[in-house]
C-alpha cells in the first residue's frame, strides 16, 4: 500500500489511546494527501478559473474541506469559538446543481492562496488538539465528538475524487504531474464482453447503528427487494466497446436517448465521450494531470445519460433488455465475488483506493471470480435513484448530505474508482450524482426482463418535516387562520411593492409567498436543506405531497399545490437559499425588509445575529422579528440565550433583551403583537404557540 493511503477506521474496537492515534493518522493522511493534490496546480490563478460551470473554482474546495470542520464542531457543541466567521460562511456550501447553490460569482471576494492556507493551517492545528483532548469512549457513534471528527475526515476523502474531477477539466498548460500521477501505462488487446448469468434472490441492505465503520445517514435503515434472475456483462463496457456505439452515430439519434439525455446531448452537442480527445486524426484520453493515446482497453468514462443511450442501442442491436443494473443487483454482485470489506484488505482487490494506479486501467486485470472491476477502476451507473431506506433519519449535524438528492433526478453510482478512498471504498457507501454530471464513471450492463422501481412522484416522508409542511399548506383546525398568512399580514404595511425582502426562517416556504405578494423580489433562507427542499419544489412544481401521522403507524397522504392558495403566480418573485443565520454570509445584505421568523428558538448565536442585522438593513430598512422565546440548550447554550434567566436575582425577558441589543440601531415602530400556531404531531395531538411579533425601523 502507498505510504500516503489509509483506510477508513474501525470505530467499535480497541482500546482508546489506540485508537486516538489510529484517528490521529488518519486525519493527518487524509488532509496531506488533499494537499498533494493541489500541487498539480501550476499557477495559482488557475485556482480561480472554474473548471466546470456547475462548480465554484478550485479556491472554494481548498478552504470548504477545513470549513467543514469548524461548522460541523460549532454545530456539535464541541467547540463554541469560530476561526474567521467570514470564510466559514463563504466556503461553507459545496455546489451540485441545487436551486440553492450559489454559482454568481459577483457575490464572492475569493481570499488569496495565502490566507486560506493560513486559515487550514489554523483549523488542522485545532483538530490536531481536539483528538488529543477529546473524551474518547468506545465504540464511537453517532453521538461522539469524534463522530464529527470522522465526519470532516471523509468529507474530505470525497473531495479528493471531486476536486480531482475538476482538475481533470483544466487545461493541461495550467497542470503538471505530482506525487497522484503515477497512472496505468498497460493497455491490453480490449477483450470481447460475455453475458453471465447471475441467480436472482431476496436482497437486504442498510446498516444497524452498531455498525463498526464511519457511514452516511443514507447508509442506514432496511431495505428488502426480491430480485429475479439476470445475466451481468463480464467487464465493464471498454472505450472499444463504447467505439462501436459513437460510429454507428449514436450521438446523432434520438431514439437511443431519454428525453432528459437528447436534451443534454442537444445543448452541449457531445458528439463522443467528454474526455476523448481527437488530435490529428488519432483519438486520445484526457486523465487529471495528462493525455495519453486512448487505451481502448480501459473502462469508457461518461455520464449516466450516454449510459443509458447505449443500453437502448444494444437493445436494438441484440433484441435482448439491456439496462444498467439495479442497486440491488449490484450487491448481488458484490456478496457474491468480493469477501472482504475495506478496511479489512491485505491488499485492495481492484483498482482502487489509490492502491494500485492513479487513474484507471484496462478492464481485464482485476478479476472477482467470473467477472472483471466487481468494485474499483471507474464508479459504476446504476439505475436506481437516489433514496433513503426504511428507517432513514438524518445526522442533526449534517441535514444536507443525502436528502436534497432524494429528487429523483440523482442516480446512484457503486463499486468506486480507482480514487475512491475511506467510506467511498466501502461495501455500503451511496453516493450518486445528477444524470448529465461527470464523475470517474463508467457502467456494466445487465439483462434483465425484471422493472426498474420507479421514482417519480415523491412524497416528503420526514416526519420532523412534515409538521412544517402541515403548518404551512394544511388545514385551520381552530380557526383562527394560517400563521404564515397571518404573520405576513401584519408585515405588510411596511412593505412596498418595490422592496426587496429577506424572510430568514422561512421552513417551507409560505410565508415567503406570502410576502410576495406586495414585495418586488423576496429571498428565503433557512439553516435546514430539507425545508428548503420542500419550498423550492413548491416554488417550481407548485405542489408538494407529504405524509402525516394520523394515529400510531397509520399515515394519511396530503397534497398542496400554490394555486389553491392564489400564490402561483407570485412564485417567480422568490428564490429559497440554505443559510445560517448566526453567521448569515456577506451576499445577504442591502433588504428594505428583513422578517426573522421564529429562528432564534433553533439557532446557536441569537445574540450575534441581532448584532449584526442591521449591516443587512437599507438605511429607514424595516426589520420584524416573531418568536415564541422557547430556549433550549439542545439548541442554544445558556450564555447565549436572550431572556429566561435571572441576573442578579432580577428575571431577564427576552424582550427586554431584544431592546438593549437593537437600541443603538433601531426604532421600535408599535407594540409587540401575538401571532398563534398549531404544530401538529398527529390527528389528534398538536402544540400550540403564540409568536410574539415586534416591529423595528433602522435609523
Amino acid at each position: 500500500m502507498k505510504d500516503h493511503i489509509a483506510r477508513t477506521i474501525i470505530l467499535s474496537e480497541g482500546n482508546a489511546s489506540d485508537k486516538r492515534a489510529e484517528i490521529r493518522q488518519y486525519f493527518h493522511k487524509t488532509w496531506e494527501i488533499d494537499d498533494q493534490l493541489y500541487t498539480a496546480i501550476v499557477n495559482e490563478n488557475t485556482l480561480y478559473k472554474r473548471a466546470d460551470p456547475l462548480r465554484h473554482p478550485l479556491i472554494f474546495y481548498i478552504g470548504h474541506t477545513a470549513v467543514f470542520y469548524i461548522n460541523k464542531l460549532i454545530l456539535a457543541k464541541v467547540i463554541t469559538q469560530r476561526i474567521n466567521p467570514e470564510f466559514e460562511s463563504m466556503f461553507a456550501v459545496g455546489v451540485d446543481e441545487m436551486s440553492w447553490d450559489d454559482l454568481n460569482e459577483a457575490n464572492y471576494n475569493w481570499s488569496s492562496l495565502s490566507e486560506v492556507m493560513s486559515y487550514r493551517k489554523q483549523v488542522r492545528d485545532l483538530i490536531d488538539k481536539l483528538i488529543t483532548e477529546l473524551d474518547l469512549v468506545l465504540p464511537v457513534t453517532w453521538h461522539s465528538p469524534f463522530w464529527i471528527i470522522m465526519m470532516g475526515i471523509e468529507h474530505q476523502r470525497i473531495h479528493l475524487e471531486t476536486s480531482s474531477m475538476l482538475i481533470r477539466q483544466l487545461p493541461l498548460e495550467d497542470l503538471q504531474d505530482n506525487e497522484l500521477s503515477q497512472i496505468c501505462r498497460q493497455d491490453n488487446t480490449p477483450p470481447v464482453n460475455k453475458l453471465i448469468a447471475v441467480t436472482g434472490r431476496t436482497v437486504k441492505l442498510g446498516k444497524s447503528q452498531q455498525h463498526p465503520l464511519y457511514g452516511w445517514d443514507n447508509e442506514y435503515g432496511t431495505h428488502e427487494y426480491d430480485v429475479a434472475d439476470f445475466q451481468a456483462a463480464k467487464y465493464l463496457v471498454s472505450n472499444q466497446e463504447f467505439l462501436e456505439f459513437v460510429q454507428s452515430g449514436g450521438y446523432q439519434e434520438p431514439g437511443w436517448w431519454t428525453e432528459e439525455g437528447w436534451n443534454w446531448r442537444e445543448y452541449t452537442q457531445a458528439e463522443h465521450p467528454k474526455f476523448w480527445v481527437m488530435r490529428f486524426d488519432k483519438w486520445y484520453l484526457r486523465l487529471v494531470t495528462s493525455e495519453i493515446p486512448l487505451p481502448w482497453s480501459f473502462p469508457v468514462e461518461i455520464n449516466y445519460l450516454e449510459a443509458k443511450a447505449f443500453c437502448n442501442w444494444k437493445t436494438a442491436q441484440t433484441g435482448l433488455p439491456v439496462r444498467l443494473p439495479t442497486e440491488e443487483e449490484w450487491y448481488i454482485l458484490y456478496d457474491d465475488h468480493v469477501p472482504l470489506d475495506q478496511p479489512w484488505w491485505k491488499t485492495a482487490p481492484g483498482n482502487i483506493n489509490l492502491e494500485h494506479y492513479d487513474s484507471p486501467c484496462p478492464v481485464d486485470i482485476f478479476q472477482f471470480g467470473e467477472f472483471y472491476d466487481i468494485i474499483g477502476n471507474v464508479w459504476q451507473w446504476t439505475e436506481t435513484p437516489m433514496n433513503g431506506f426504511q428507517g432513514f433519519k438524518v445526522h442533526p449535524c449534517y441535514d444536507d448530505f443525502s436528502t436534497p438528492t432524494f429528487d429523483g433526478r440523482h442516480n446512484l453510482i457503486k463499486g468506486g474508482s480507482w480514487i475512491s478512498t475511506g467510506n467511498e471504498a466501502t461495501r455500503d457507501s451511496r453516493y450518486a450524482f445528477r444524470r448529465h454530471f461527470f464523475q470517474h464513471a463508467g457502467f456494466r450492463y445487465v439483462i434483465s426482463q425484471q422493472p426498474v422501481p420507479a421514482f417519480n412522484d415523491f412524497y416528503e416522508d420526514d416526519l420532523e418535516i412534515t409538521p412544517y409542511c402541515e403548518l404551512d399548506y394544511g388545514k385551520d383546525i381552530l380557526q383562527f387562520g394560517n400563521f404564515s398568512h397571518n404573520l405576513a399580514a401584519l408585515c405588510q404595511p411596511y412593505i412596498n411593492n418595490t422592496a426587496k425582502a429577506l424572510n430568514i426562517g422561512c421552513g417551507t416556504g409560505r410565508t415567503a409567498f406570502e410576502l410576495a405578494k406586495f414585495c418586488e423580489k423576496v429571498i428565503g433562507v433557512d439553516f435546514t436543506a430539507r425545508l428548503i427542499k420542500v419550498a423550492e419544489k413548491m416554488k417550481t412544481q407548485q405542489k408538494i405531497k407529504y405524509l402525516l401521522p394520523e394515529e400510531g403507524e397509520i399515515l394519511s397522504f396530503q397534497e398542496a399545490n400554490l394555486a389553491d392558495l392564489n400564490l402561483q403566480d407570485v412564485a417567480h418573485k422568490t428564490e429559497f437559499w440554505q443559510a445560517d443565520a448566526s453567521n448569515l454570509g456577506a451576499k445577504f445584505k442591502d433588504y428594505d425588509f428583513i422578517l426573522a421568523q421564529n429562528i432564534f428558538e433553533k439557532i446557536y448565536d441569537p445574540m450575534n445575529f441581532l448584532n449584526i442585522i442591521a449591516q443587512r438593513l437599507n438605511q429607514n430598512g424595516i426589520l420584524i422579528i416573531s418568536s415564541t422565546y422557547n430556549w433550549s440548550e439542545k439548541f442554544t447554550s445558556k450564555e447565549k440565550q436572550l431572556g429566561g434567566f435571572r441576573q442578579d436575582g432580577e428575571p431577564i425577558f427576552s424582550l427586554d433583551t431584544l431592546h438593549q441589543l437593537l437600541q443603538d440601531n433601531f426604532t421600535e415602530l408599535q407594540s409587540p403583537r401575538d401571532c398563534p400556531f398549531l404544530l401538529r404531531i398527529n390527528n389528534r395531538t398538536y402544540t400550540y404557540s403564540i409568536a410574539q411579533v415586534t416591529f423595528w425601523q433602522k435609523r
